[in-house]
């Protein structure tokens, strides 16, 4: 699900309504159009909310289509089950991080030895399970990224930006195999055919592998994935920018679900 920031995505003549305040301000929005086709898709066919964000940070968006049975937070690192994290699947995520690398707390004391103020704004953990820098994107030190994640590589984590964010994420950190759990749990409770087409949505370096995963995905053209010049055979990259491309990949999302016929 594509959401448009406060001042992001041009100045478009759409109505639209916002769907997260922060501290009381108005900070992400949607379309009205988009909102009514989430909340008809959600009636369809099972919709898995799939993010970066922490737990408290999902919990400010107000989507339509909620309470969700499934949720991804933390970039695969939490599964919220009716709204709670999943302990057995954190558990398991904990331990495959610590049995694969450098833990957080020697990942960020590492970052924190590369960074200073004249470039960084912020430095914060997520969910204690990786770490993220609010940046000033044209002050950062030529090279740093390519170097920073070269470490990250060696150590079973990985560094990516997204705007004004330098994620540091732990290789067992991944929305791919969140999903595939997630789809895994519906098939085994019958409420999806194993057979069911996986369809996915995102505009980050950190949503490409849940991208490729699926059988069918499709991307905004606009973006870090964008910027990337981000492709696969089973990818399709809107016309739209902007709060648009929320309305338009809604629409691909309603034109590959199947079709039930009543009996």
């Amino acid at each position: 699900m594509i959401f448009s920031r406060n001042g992001f995505g041009g100045a478009e003549a759409v109505e639209k309504e916002c769907v997260e305040y922060y501290e009381g301000e108005p900070l992400s929005y949607m379309t009205t159009t988009a909102l009514a086709r989430l909340r008809e898709l959600a009636a369809l066919a099972p919709v898995i909310p799939t993010t970066t964000r922490t737990i408290e940070q999902f919990q400010r968006i107000a989507l339509p289509g909620a309470p969700w049975k499934y949720a991804i937070t933390s970039n695969g690192g939490n599964i919220l089950v009716d709204g709670i994290p999943d302990p057995a699947w954190r558990l398991a995520i904990d331990d495959q991080v610590r049995a694969s690398g450098a833990t957080l707390a020697d990942v960020g004391a590492e970052l924190r030895s590369r960074i200073d103020d004249s470039w960084v704004t912020k430095y914060r953990e997520a969910d204690e399970l990786f770490c993220y820098l609010v940046v000033r994107p044209d002050e950062v030190p030529s090279g740093f990224l390519a170097e920073w994640d070269t470490w990250c590589r060696a150590n079973g984590w990985s560094a990516s930006q997204q705007g004004r964010k330098i994620y540091t994420m732990p290789d067992a950190v991944c929305k791919s195999l969140a999903v595939g759990e997630v789809r895994t749990r519906l098939t085994d409770a019958g409420e999806l055919a194993s057979t069911a087409t996986l369809f996915t949505a995102g505009d980050g370096a950190l949503d490409a592998e849940m991208l490729k995963a699926a059988d069918a995905a499709i991307r905004p053209a606009h973006g870090e994935l964008h910027d990337l010049n981000f492709t696969a055979p089973n990818l399709t990259i809107t016309t739209a920018t902007g709060i648009l491309a929320g309305e338009e990949i809604l629409d691909w999302f309603h034109a590959a679900v199947p079709v039930t016929e009543p009996a």
